[in-house]
């Protein structure tokens, strides 16, 4: 399957999807705390998506060959859960960390971001885990300009989690993305540089590494979508939807009240 090449009409269509995906999770952020549901954060996700925005969920029964249909809106994944996490009605404590995962689609085009929470006061490990796995997004995100190579973004992620003292999650990855969820190319967040496909203006896809505080290894929980750490050690993941340009790199899924950027990333927005 071929690498879809978006034009500046289609991206322009893309960047308001993307923008939507995020003003979903500034929308969230306020009600993100100990004692509210996962359930109702998805409950309320899905109405500001469809009777605020106008858009649709793109993950409410979405199906890929091999999995049961998503039944929510948003993934939201706690604690020593890597990704895909199911809403429930289980409450979130103080100090849990939560990844909200939110996909929309706005005219054809589909936006996907993510976000860490840290739930109430969380622990300086915890804080330590959100805030490695960040930057590690952003130094992937750095490295993307036309002539870069698809490996050279998964060095980048790779070398900085080691050094820190992590592990990168290696059954999941970044994806193509367009009219269609999950497109070519898939984007490691590991690898060697100058190795796999080119980057050319006109590519987008996702960087979204799942960082693990222990070991890498993982398993499936018996939903058939959850993801957890093997050795139940917290794991952490931020996402982005990234174009390529001319000169190097747009996102498409920043919003008003999105995070800080590292200092080496806002000298380069």
């Amino acid at each position: 399957m071929s690498i879809t090449i978006k034009t500046p009409e289609d991206i322009e269509g893309m960047r308001v999807a993307g923008r939507l995906a995020s003003e979903v999770l500034d929308f969230l952020t306020p009600h993100v705390k100990p004692g509210v549901t996962t359930a109702h954060l998805d409950k309320i996700a899905l109405d500001y998506i469809e009777n605020v925005q106008g858009a649709t969920s793109a993950t409410v029964g979405y199906q890929p060959p091999g999995y049961p249909p998503f039944p929510s809106s948003i993934c939201t994944s706690i604690n020593h859960q890597v990704c895909h996490g199911i809403p429930n009605d289980r409450p979130l404590k103080n100090g849990d960390i939560v990844n909200i995962d939110v996909t929309v689609i706005k005219d054809g085009w589909h936006g996907d971001t993510s976000r860490m929470f840290i739930v109430g006061e969380g622990s300086i490990a915890a804080r330590r885990l959100c805030q490695i796995t960040y930057e590690a997004m952003w130094r992937g995100i750095a490295k993307v300009k036309p002539g870069a190579r698809l490996g050279d973004i998964g060095h980048a992620i790779q070398t900085f989690v080691e050094n820190a003292g992590y592990s990168v999650v290696r059954e999941f990855c970044g994806h193509g993305i367009g009219r269609k969820f999950h497109e070519e190319p898939q984007v490691l967040h590991y690898g060697r540089p100058g190795t796999l496909d080119e980057l050319v203006p006109g590519m987008v896809f996702t960087i979204e590494p799942m960082v693990n505080a222990g070991r890498r290894e993982i398993k499936e929980m018996p939903d058939g979508w959850t993801i957890v750490t093997r050795d139940r050690s917290l794991s952490a993941q931020w996402e982005h939807t990234v174009a390529v340009t001319d000169t190097g790199y747009e996102i498409l899924t920043l919003s008003a009240g999105y995070p800080p950027l590292p200092e080496f990333a806002r000298a380069a927005t």
